[in-house]
């Protein structure tokens, strides 16, 4: 077999996987679309479906995974395809956990549905997951024109889909302190917050990644992180309106 041969077929196998990861972040943004939609919408059927398609994303991150390995393991890869294969088998994974909080907020909307609404939370939900499926979009665009501009934006913006958490965070905790019986709703609505801010994250990772393969480096600037729900600040003044029955 020539050398032009092999190479041909390398860089064929190259093609391929980088097709999958296209793919399969299609696959990814369909399901934050799906996943916010539902819950706007009130929709099981939705729900369903979005829960149902997180198969097809765990098939496709594994065919990703085993045909790299096999590619690292018989090629010999120089290091710029070794840094492609290993950010395929990193972005791959943070694709799969995003796909996983969507199926999580999938299965919440169904809990919600039998609870009472709280006015205006879903819609506040629905524009933070669409900041987050047009940051994945952009980290995936990013991946495919090898933009390490693009994919420094990406990781930028981060910090304004952590600024909509704690803001959420903060009215959540609002409404259940004005009515206990709103606790239970808010309760299954914060997770939702959290697994969308948590979808960010993951994007975000996904633009490191892009700044690795394009430059050999992670990025240098440490990543600012806005959500501050989990300090003592941001529950400070927070005293409830209800009785607990304990003196």
């Amino acid at each position: 077999m020539s050398d032009l041969h092999i190479v041909s077929q390398f860089q064929s196998e190259l093609d391929a996987i980088k097709a999958k990861i296209i793919k399969m972040g299609g696959l990814v943004e369909a399901s934050i679309v799906g996943a916010s939609a539902s819950l706007y919408n009130r929709d099981a059927e939705l729900a369903e479906h979005v829960r149902a398609s997180d198969a097809a994303i765990d098939t496709l991150e594994q065919q990703i995974n085993d045909e790299a390995a096999r590619v690292i393991a018989l090629r010999s890869p120089n290091a710029e395809d070794l840094r492609l294969l290993l950010t395929v088998i990193k972005v791959s994974g943070n694709l799969e956990r995003i796909a996983d909080y969507s199926k999580n907020i999938a299965k919440r909307t169904r809990v919600l549905l039998e609870l009472r609404s709280i006015d205006g939370s879903p819609a506040a939900l629905r524009r933070m997951a669409r900041e987050v499926e047009l940051m994945l979009g952009d980290a995936l665009n990013a991946y495919v024109q090898q933009d390490q501009a693009l994919a420094l934006s990406v990781i930028a913006r981060d910090e304004a889909v952590d600024q909509i958490y704690n803001t959420l965070f903060r009215e959540f905790l609002t409404f259940m302190m004005e009515d206990p019986r709103n606790i239970t709703a808010c309760m299954h609505l914060h997770f939702i917050a959290k697994n969308i801010e948590r979808m960010g994250d993951h994007v975000t990772s996904i633009a490191e990644q892009v700044v690795f393969y394009t430059s050999g480096e992670k990025p240098t600037d440490e990543r600012t992180k806005a959500d501050v729900t989990s300090s003592d600040a941001a529950l400070s003044g927070m005293k409830p309106t209800w009785s607990t029955g304990a003196e």
